[in-house]
């Protein structure tokens, strides 16, 4: 059975996932005590059956994880109707699609300035630190109103707190989310009451003041979201991009379509970055009444995997599955997840990258990488720590 912690199976998990989805329908995981939905019908219906609901348990004693519980309790990503259903509406109101796209000459602006950086600095640049990563990570902090100044801090709260999603968190990393849901809180918390006094144009004012029927948003509730759309606004962006840009230098043929003829294809090759090797591969949910899946009885209490990774792969939905195909279309795939908790980064990031890479390119048409990327050791939220690159 497949080992989560398996650093051959974190470089390359797509032979054991293939193996998984060999059976036809989910099978049990002894170790994790989980079913894992590895075809991309049984993945799909994990996301939308109403009788699977993202349960977060709350860590214990409260008092050593009072921020990172809410954060989590409160959160529309770990709450299940009709709370999530309440949260998401309110969100909805400040994070829509217009806002969204309102946000494209800034996302322009600041990857030519990116870029300008770049190319000052000549020959060699990390392609996560210098570009995938900055360009998110300022897009959502100027989103909700941050001082360009606390940029910085961003990141790594945010790296630390997802490190809570890992299969089986280690000691260190779960000491290291603690300290970073503590600090991020109080820092989001100090910005909300400044914003109540005096309201900006900022998301963090909008959400302060957003009602529907009466409802509004708690504190523990802002505070949660802010935390939630930091991670969700940026870490599929980052993920995503880094994944696609070292699989396509994996495929020469695609690599060279991307010098060739960057903005033609900008649009599908950003879905197939998403699909080949997805930025988030585990989403697990737990019956809240018996159900089944794949022909599988799920009973009440039982935790079943969505592997969004393995689903993008599944050679019943996707021709050529193992292959990357940059202009592939139609491209079905489920790497921002499904139903209602489909990601809400996913327009974001979608637009970000769609800007951001034919620019790369068209910026540095001979652009080619150099060493050996550095992955995250981690399975859940796939990504590259470190892609470094030449621009001639």
């Amino acid at each position: 059975m497949i080992d989560f912690k398996d650093l051959h199976t974190i470089e390359n998990p797509y032979p054991a996932l293939k193996e998984l989805r060999a059976f036809g329908k989910p099978v049990w995981h002894e170790e994790l005590q989980l079913f894992l939905a590895a075809k991309h019908s049984d993945a799909n219906d994990v996301l939308r059956n109403k009788s699977l609901g993202r349960i977060f348990l709350p860590k214990t004693p409260e008092n050593e994880w009072f921020e990172f519980n809410y954060l989590h309790a409160d959160s529309i990503l770990d709450s299940e109707p009709p709370k999530h259903t309440r949260l998401r509406s309110l969100v909805a109101k400040a994070f829509n699609r217009q806002r969204i796209e309102a946000l494209r000459p800034d996302i322009e602006r600041l990857t030519h300035q990116l870029l300008d950086d770049i190319e000052a600095k000549g020959g060699e640049f990390d392609v996560i630190a210098d570009y995938a990563e900055p360009l998110p990570v300022k897009v959502i902090a100027a989103l909700l109103g941050f001082p360009d100044s606390d940029e910085h801090l961003l990141r790594p709260w945010s790296q630390a707190i997802v490190k809570m999603y890992e299969v089986n968190p280690s000691e260190a990393h779960k000491a290291e989310a603690k300290k970073a849901a503590k600090e991020f809180a109080d820092y989001v918390h100090g910005l909300m009451l400044e914003r109540l006094e005096k309201p900006g144009d900022d998301l963090i004012s909008e959400l302060a003041r957003v009602t529907e029927a009466g409802e509004k948003l708690s504190t523990h509730e802002l505070i949660a979201t802010c935390v939630l759309l930091l991670n969700a606004g940026h870490e599929a962006s980052v993920n995503g991009f880094g994944n696609g840009i070292v699989a396509a230098f994996q495929h020469l043929d695609q690599w060279k379509l991307l010098q060739s003829q960057p903005d033609a294809i900008a649009e599908t090759a950003v879905e197939e970055f998403l699909r080949f090797d997805a930025p988030l591969h585990f989403f697990d949910r737990t019956a809240t009444s018996d159900t089944e899946i794949g022909g599988v009885a799920i009973k009440e209490g039982q935790k079943i995997v969505s592997l969004l990774g393995s689903a993008n792969r599944d050679e019943d939905v996707f021709v050529n599955s193992d292959q990357m195909d940059l202009t592939r279309n139609p491209n079905p795939h489920i790497g921002f997840g499904a139903g209602i908790h489909f990601c809400l980064g996913g327009p974001l990031a979608r637009l970000e990258m769609s800007i951001s890479l034919p620019e790369l390119f068209n910026r540095f048409p001979n652009l080619e990488l150099v060493g050996t990327p550095v992955r995250r050791p981690t399975f859940s939220l796939r990504g590259y720590e470190s892609v470094m690159a030449r621009t001639n």
